[in-house]
């Protein structure tokens, strides 16, 4: 027998030892799973029962009084409960007040002080000079707001000191410190509305002829003092329109004298009407008379 036969007799004979010996261990890791499952599990169930079922449940138990709740802060139970304090001021109400009157702000704004006649002549003058986005109107608005405040200034005090300081020390109810603080208010607004004006806002009302300016209620004395502030502006308008207007009549003859008719007069008249604005001070007159006509 030659060597390559023997050595294939040798690895077949490894191959046959290898299968018998896996044959061995599979029977024997049979046997022992088979007595393993074969083990009674019926010892263990006892145990194991009582610790997962739940208890059985008892009877209804039988209903309580319930207890007194306690007095707060130790004192007696029933007392009685007071929320705000007879004569002081209540937080709730000064805060329902104070957005009341943020809300009507720019109402009162308007149409109860000098803003009304001070912005009218404003925008008046920047149409008088030809340019109707200079001074812009965030400009306007806000030197109008401080010379209102500098015309209001002593009413706003008489207010101030005849109803909101004693609102505020608890000296006087909402109601009362409204009226108090409305009656320098009145005085203003009566100051300077015309006769003309109230009677015709007390005969639009259907209401009867006051006997004295006094007597005039707030809902006609408003909106007389707005007719009587725009009358005042559209005069101080006019005033301030006629030498502006003479001055594009001026431009305008002379490029029509020149055969210019091409060209625009308003682009030629607004050179000299800025300089004539600003030659004769025209912001501060316009501001004086404003003021003057408060005084």
């Amino acid at each position: 027998m030659t060597a390559r036969a023997r050595a294939v007799l040798a690895f077949a004979a490894l191959l046959v030892g290898a299968a018998l010996l896996l044959a061995a261990a599979g029977a024997a890791s049979a046997s022992a799973q088979a007595s393993i499952t074969a083990r009674p599990i019926a010892s263990a169930l006892p145990a194991a029962l009582p610790a997962a079922l739940p208890a059985a449940p008892s009877g209804p138990n039988s209903p309580q009084v319930p207890a007194e709740p306690a007095a707060p802060n130790g004192g007696a139970s029933g007392g009685d409960v007071t929320l705000s304090v007879p004569g002081q001021p209540s937080q709730v109400v000064q805060i329902i007040v104070l957005v009341t009157v943020l809300g009507v702000a720019p109402a009162i704004l308007l149409m109860m002080t000098s803003f009304t006649k001070i912005v009218v002549v404003l925008s008046l003058t920047r149409s008088a000079i030809g340019t109707p986005t200079i001074p812009p109107n965030q400009v306007l608005v806000g030197l109008a707001l401080f010379l209102s405040l500098f015309v209001m200034g002593p009413t706003i005090d008489a207010m101030n000191n005849a109803g909101v300081k004693p609102y505020m020390d608890g000296r006087m109810t909402s109601s009362q410190a409204i009226s108090a603080a409305s009656v320098p208010l009145k005085e203003f607004m009566l100051k300077h509305t015309r006769d003309e004006e109230v009677a015709l806002m007390t005969k639009a009302a259907g209401e009867p002829m006051p006997t004295s300016r006094k007597d005039v209620g707030l809902r006609t004395l408003v909106p007389a003092f707005v007719l009587s502030e725009l009358r005042g502006a559209f005069i101080i308008g006019f005033v301030i329109f006629v030498p502006f207007l003479v001055v594009d009549i001026v431009v305008s003859a002379i490029l029509m004298s020149l055969g210019m008719v091409m060209l625009p007069p308003s682009l030629i008249s607004m050179p000299f009407k800025l300089l004539l604005f600003v030659l004769v001070d025209g912001w501060s007159l316009i501001v004086t008379t404003l003021l003057g006509s408060y005084h």
